[in-house]
């Protein structure tokens, strides 16, 4: 069994900044690729930002220049860094790994149960 753990979720002021953390635990030999991604209400889910295994980042359009995606391989956390924040970016964050498993399959990680960020004055 693998559990991700978001965490760090909350109101945050429009421009102010926050951070988000997400642990990886249970059935793991490594990770991969890890990633951010969020849902707003009524809105399908959409990927925010990934880093792979050689710390390569990629970033959605909407967050380019604000956002910062960290990991670390080998304690299993990915971390994002929400600057300069909008009301835009109040969504239900979500983290995603790629793993092994100790047998050497490689398994996409559950999804987590999410941290929620609000935007607002």
């Amino acid at each position: 069994q693998v559990q991700l753990v978001e965490s760090g979720g909350g109101l945050v002021q429009p421009g102010e900044s926050h951070t988000l953390s997400c642990a990886a635990s249970g059935n793991i030999d490594s990770i991969s690729t890890m990633a951010w991604y969020r849902q707003a209400s009524g809105e399908e889910r959409e990927l925010v930002a990934v880093i792979t295994p050689g710390h390569s980042t990629h970033y959605a359009d909407a967050v380019k220049g604000r956002f910062t995606i960290s990991g670390d391989n080998a304690k299993s956390t990915v971390t994002l860094q929400l600057n300069s924040v909008k009301p835009e970016d109040t969504a239900v964050y979500y983290c995603y790994a790629d793993i092994t498993d100790p047998t050497g399959r490689v398994l996409r990680s559950p999804w987590g149960q999410g941290t929620q960020v609000t935007v607002s004055s």
